[in-house]
């Protein structure tokens, strides 16, 4: 079942994101908690989640951001896009992005991007298979902190 996240996903959710990023620093306090349940509660950001018997096994973060360009019409970002790595390959990456595209569509986005730092030709395979253009756009990413020498306070480093 595709659905929007709720409160009780945080653990599920986060299990995912390990996936995605194994070497992420895990936080000492409840920032990851506190956050989640910001962005559960704030009008435009969307998490959603892929449910089969029970279990989350996908998840989808779709950011729906108002515009003044094109006629007012709002487009969307998504992130963070993980399948569980024990039934990948078995279409359920297909399923929960095609949910977080037609959302899009609904909210009236004129376009969705996503980027992704896989270098994997499947990956991008993937994308494609969804209907994603790589050759749309060209895409430049600064990191604040990398740039600056800046440390994350309360973050254990792993």
């Amino acid at each position: 079942m595709f659905r929007e996240a709720g409160a009780d996903d945080f653990e599920a959710v986060m299990g995912l994101y390990r996936q995605l990023h194994p070497g992420d620093p895990v936080r000492r306090d409840d920032a990851d908690a506190e956050v989640f349940a910001q962005i559960l509660r704030t009008p435009g950001l969307r998490l959603y989640v892929l449910e089969v018997d029970g279990k989350v096994v996908a998840t989808t973060y779709l950011n729906l951001i108002p515009n003044l360009t094109r006629g007012a019409t709002p487009y969307a970002v998504v992130e963070n896009v993980v399948v569980d790595a024990a039934v990948r390959g078995s279409g359920l990456g297909k399923r929960i992005m095609a949910g977080t595209l037609q959302a899009a569509t609904d909210a009236g986005c004129y376009k969705v991007m996503l980027m992704t730092g896989s270098r994997r030709e499947s990956t991008h395979a993937f994308y494609r298979a969804c209907g994603f253009d790589p050759d749309a756009k060209t895409a430049y990413v600064f990191h604040p902190a990398r740039e600056s020498g800046q440390r994350v306070e309360g973050v254990l480093q792993v």
